[in-house]
């Protein structure tokens, strides 16, 4: 299969043209109206800086049921002793400056996260559909995560830890939020063993686009946040 060069229309090719690894398309925009086209079709840019941008839409998927969340004992135990201060949407350029310094300072995979990223999901972000997590230790950012939220899916983006377990605390917080307001899964796009450790898991991408659909995600048309 070969990958295809997006132009000025907005528009993505059928999901079944991507390469094996997931590489669907190249090039276009990171406008909002594209981001949330790509977002509801099961489509994500990820690049790096001096690239071109590049669409994927992985098989399989990796996502996180709210229900399944698995919480370790030792976890648990580290739940009831923390002080630490879980707020939403209170830093969210914080929360995006931190997973990219940390990446790149631990092993240069932050370089996605280029100002074009930072510019355009912060522009999802005051148009309501860009969200953030927090954690705080006093008033030290200490931990966080940022992702799309379009219908009752929440995709994803990029977490960081600046103290013991802070990105898991803030991920429980955020599944248990999710659940309360009964959206269907986390998008994880990739799966990494932090992740499956805590109940995630690999679907298909045909499985990932119904449970798309039944988290109300229109792939054309009106798009709504319900975070």
């Amino acid at each position: 299969m070969s990958c295809y060069q997006l132009d000025n229309e907005l528009w993505f090719p059928p999901l079944e043209e991507a390469e094996d690894y997931g590489l669907l398309a190249v090039g276009g925009d990171l406008s909002p109206e594209r981001l949330l086209l790509a977002y509801s079709l099961g489509i994500f840019p990820w690049y790096n800086a001096g690239e071109p941008i590049l669409w994927w839409s992985p098989d399989p998927r990796c996502v996180l049921f709210p229900a399944k969340l698995h919480v370790s004992r030792s976890l648990q135990r580290f739940l009831g002793k923390c002080s630490y201060r879980i707020s939403f949407n209170e830093n969210f350029a914080g929360v995006i400056y931190w997973c990219r310094r940390l990446r790149v300072a631990l092993d240069g995979s932050g370089t996605w996260i280029t100002p074009e990223m930072k510019q355009a999901y912060t522009r999802l972000h005051e148009l309501g559909f860009a969200h953030s997590i927090e954690c705080w230790d006093d008033d030290q950012l200490v931990g966080g995560l940022y992702g799309i939220c379009i219908g009752r899916c929440f995709f994803g983006e990029s977490m960081f830890s600046r103290r013991k377990n802070a990105s898991k605390v803030v991920l429980i917080h955020l599944l248990g939020y999710l659940q309360q307001k009964g959206f269907k899964m986390l998008d994880c796009q990739q799966p990494t063993d932090h992740l499956l450790g805590m109940g995630a898991e690999e679907i298909s991408r045909q499985e990932f686009v119904r449970y798309l659909e039944q988290a109300e995600v229109p792939p054309h048309g009106s798009f709504v946040s319900q975070f």
